[in-house]
């Protein structure tokens, strides 16, 4: 009887760790391409140039977004009280890399999933000649 208990308590605790895994603060979660959906829209994640991360900052809980515009509308009607300590990661049009979207450069009238328009880079370089490059904040603005 007390190896069932001691068992059980051990399992008890496995499980407990396991289920802390996507509670990770130094970087983005895994996305599970073709199969994670997007926390506002529902549809299915698998541009891998135009994801985005949202860390609940007191949580830690893990919002995926398919497009910034996704992002930006889900803040504004869920959750506004948190959208400035969030960390936020988005993925680089170019290398499909995460970057902290806070300091990504954007371009707009580019092709993404719910057609807002908006890619990121993680520098000017990566930037066609001659295309505008806004900021995060004036990316916010204009969805808004």
């Amino acid at each position: 009887m007390l190896k069932i208990r001691f068992l059980l308590v051990f399992l008890f605790v496995v499980f407990s760790f396991l289920g802390c895994q996507e509670k990770s603060t130094s970087g983005p979660a895994n996305i599970h391409w073709d199969r994670d959906m997007c926390d506002r829209c529902v549809m299915v994640l698998s541009d891998r140039k135009n994801t985005v991360q949202l860390q609940h900052p007191k949580a830690k809980k893990t919002y995926k977004f398919d497009d910034i515009g996704c992002m930006v509308l889900w803040l504004k009607e869920e959750n506004p009280a948190f959208g400035n300590s969030a960390k936020i990661w988005i993925t680089d049009a170019k290398t499909g890399e995460w970057i902290d979207a806070r300091s990504a450069f954007y371009t707009s009238e580019n092709v993404t999933p719910m057609a807002f328009g908006y890619s990121a880079y993680g520098s000017k370089e990566s930037i066609k000649e001659g295309e505008k490059i806004l900021t995060y904040d004036e990316v916010l603005k204009i969805i808004i």
